[in-house]
């Protein structure tokens, strides 16, 4: 076994057992004393990344990439965070739908898409003079299919909560106890994790589908949705713990209106609600 494997595993026994302040501190470790730049959504992750690289680091500029996956709520998000935060923050665009190995959706598409991010993360921070970029990556979020994960490794970039096995709920905690606004703020993803794998990715579609989330979150009520795009079908999720606002008839009526007027012949709700990765579960639609 390689002694950077060992030190890996070594690491992750001792957070383990570690309290969250430990955490914390390993976390900031990586970044204390350097000029870092922040790969940031506005999203409880980098918030959290952002607040702790502020403590700690010598300098922090906050980089957003915007593309058309990205839903237009996390794009105001990123920008009020950013305010409330008092950091400096910058944003770049990138013709996400320009790029055919994007687009044709691939099984290996997030993959790609990271490398491509963390390509122009490291290009960014190289031009600026700042020694690291920083992600927010959490260990609640390594159990299922990540092909990302390793297109950062690739490319230099750091993750350090993963360095110090700290989890989703202890990232909300730190951030209740500073007092941010996005503590309790549900998770976001890029809209292209609503299509299946093979299904080619159009503005037209990524329109439909956010439409269909901002529908589901004004009829039910809900904060956590996720619209899955299967054709003429679309497969909505919402917040295992919000599924009973989904129990009301004239609602269902009205979202089901709401999918027919978008082009979706059948509108459905996932009886198990949201959860990670869904579009995994199976090899086939």
């Amino acid at each position: 076994m390689s002694n950077l494997k060992m030190s890996r595993q070594s690491r992750l026994m001792t957070t383990m057992t570690a309290s969250l302040e430990e955490k914390l501190d390993i976390a900031k470790n990586v970044m204390k004393g350097k000029s870092v730049l922040v790969a940031f959504s506005g999203g409880v992750d980098s918030t959290a990344l952002a607040s702790l690289a502020n403590e700690v680091a010598d300098l922090v500029l906050l980089l957003t990439v915007n593309s058309p996956t990205i839903p237009s709520v996390e794009k105001n998000a990123a920008k009020e965070v950013a305010l409330e935060l008092g950091l400096k923050h910058e944003e770049v665009d990138v013709d996400w739908l320009g790029k055919e190995d994007l687009v044709e959706n691939p099984k290996n598409r997030c993959y790609i898409c990271k490398k491509q991010l963390a390509q122009i993360w490291k290009l960014i921070a190289d031009q600026k003079n700042l020694e690291i970029v920083v992600e927010g990556s959490n260990a609640s979020e390594m159990l299922g299919y990540r092909p990302g994960a390793a297109a950062l490794k690739e490319v230099g970039i750091l993750s350090p909560f993963l360095e110090a096995n700290l989890t989703k709920p202890e990232i909300r905690t730190y951030l209740r106890k500073k007092g941010l606004s996005v503590a309790d703020s549900p998770s976001m993803a890029c809209l292209a994790t609503r299509f299946p794998y093979g299904t080619p990715i159009t503005q037209e579609k990524l329109n439909t589908i956010e439409k269909m989330e901002c529908a589901a979150i004004e009829v039910f009520g809900v904060k956590s949705v996720r619209a899955r795009y299967h054709q003429q079908i679309v497969r909505i999720e919402v917040g295992a713990d919000e599924r009973e606002k989904t129990f009301d008839v004239s609602k269902l009526d009205r979202i089901g209106e709401i999918g027919k007027s978008l082009g979706f012949d059948y509108v459905t709700i996932d009886v198990q609600g949201y959860r990670t990765g869904s579009m995994d579960e199976t090899k086939t639609e």
